[in-house]
């Protein structure tokens, strides 16, 4: 995080004198009854720390850092509005205020910083089974950002499904958010989320766009990760979709914070986030404030993934009529199913398929089956059912043991593209 590069390079701050307290609380409260975005909770949020401080609850307190992490508690017993916060960051207000020529220096390092981070996208790629991946952790402000989400969902026109990664998404631009939901509709624009603003008594709507470079995914099935650190606008996205009912959500409830906000200054030293705004769903008429976006499939953030990916391969191995590629389906989602659900194969079951068949060998090994062909490397054997087994190294390739009259007699070896080859066993 920026903010954390700008704290941890600062000396230890000097004590604080109880005239810059009071300072900071008064001006904490003039912002907060003038902009958060619920008047009545900034005036109560305002009055508690003015209390607080006729009261000498800020005494004790010394140091910068920790002020304004007691200020901060105070309002959010209020508030509950995990969005509002005061933070301590001199470098950094100093920065915002000084400019380099004709541009911001804090703008500068910001945008350099953003390239850096690849604009929050993390990964794109093909997972077995022709399902797309995508991970970024943050919906990106930056103009350069949204050619790299351009190019991210061109890499991703063909897949059959994809899964979109929120799982560490902290949220930002709602432009963003309305970009990449672009791709996923076609024909009429889509009423996506409502922003009510205090300030004007305005409200701003957002919509899908008619408009955005390359293919479009409309009926692709769409399976969203969420973990409990998904916050804000990853919880918008979320929560559109879901209500929109054009993607299944995977993995734990979001953290709850829908409120947009401004970093005010309090002084040189200290500043607060200030929500100013609201979402309004135009279907909900609500948001996910305090409560977060309920996943459609409640797994740990851990198990999202495989769970989605099983769901998406069985997605599209039901829906496929062609028998060749339905097999090319069933390939890769036996394995998934296997990874969600190990098959548990008794240790007695296991030993009566130790033996040579030809060239291959098969040995048990601290309850688990090793396969190895001639001289080359040993492999470990995982179970697809009692008597089919699969390879993370090989996974074009599985054995099947086969059985007559109750006695292992073969093993088969079977390839994704419908290659068989039989060693009949000799001991």
């Amino acid at each position: 995080m920026l903010l954390g590069v700008f704290i941890a390079s600062q000396n230890p701050p000097a004590k604080l004198a109880d005239a810059d307290k009071a300072a900071v609380v008064d001006q904490l409260a003039k912002i907060l009854v003038e902009k958060y975005v619920f008047p009545e909770t900034g005036q109560k949020m305002a009055e508690l720390i003015r209390k607080n401080l006729q009261a000498g609850n800020y005494g004790p307190v010394e140091s910068f850092p920790e002020f304004a992490q007691k200020l901060s508690e105070d309002i959010l017993s209020v508030s509950h509005d995990k969005h509002l916060r005061v933070g301590y960051a001199p470098d950094l207000i100093r920065m915002s205020k000084t400019k380099t020529g004709d541009e911001d220096e804090l703008q500068r390092f910001q945008s350099r910083q953003s390239r850096m981070n690849n604009y929050a996208f993390k990964e794109v790629k093909i997972l077995p089974g022709n399902v797309g991946y995508l991970k970024f952790n943050g919906f990106s402000s930056d103009p350069a950002a949204f050619p790299v989400a351009v190019g991210a969902m061109a890499f991703l026109a063909s897949a059959d499904a994809l899964i979109i990664d929120l799982r560490e998404n902290g949220g930002g631009d709602p432009r963003m958010i309305q970009v990449i939901t672009s791709y996923l509709f076609e024909g009429e624009p889509k009423h996506l989320n409502s922003f009510y603003y205090r300030e004007g008594d305005r409200t701003e709507q957002f919509w899908t766009l008619p408009y955005v470079p390359g293919g479009k995914m409309p009926v692709t099935p769409v399976f969203v990760l969420t973990s409990n650190n998904t916050f804000s606008g990853a919880e918008e996205f979320t929560y559109n979709l879901k209500n929109l009912k054009r993607a299944t959500i995977v993995g734990e409830t979001t953290g709850g914070g829908a409120h947009p906000v401004n970093r005010e200054l309090i002084d040189d030293n200290f500043w607060v986030s200030v929500p100013f705004a609201r979402a309004v769903n135009p279907i909900s008429k609500t948001n996910w404030e305090g409560t977060g976006v309920e996943p459609d499939v409640k797994v740990s953030a851990d198990e999202a993934f495989d769970t989605a990916l099983a769901m998406a391969l069985e997605t599209v191995f039901a829906a496929e009529q062609d028998p060749r590629f339905k097999d090319y389906y069933r390939w890769h989602l036996d394995a998934q199913r296997a990874k969600v659900s190990p098959p548990r194969v008794p240790e007695t079951v296991l030993q009566t398929y130790v033996g040579s068949y030809g060239p291959r060998r098969i040995t048990l090994e601290n309850g688990s089956l090793f396969y190895q062909r001639d001289q080359r490397p040993k492999l470990k054997m995982i179970p697809l059912g009692a008597d089919t087994f699969m390879f993370h190294e090989l996974s074009m390739f599985r054995l099947r043991f086969i059985q007559e009259n109750g006695r292992v007699t073969a093993l088969e070896g079977y390839y994704d593209d419908g290659r068989k080859d039989l060693s009949p066993r000799q001991e």
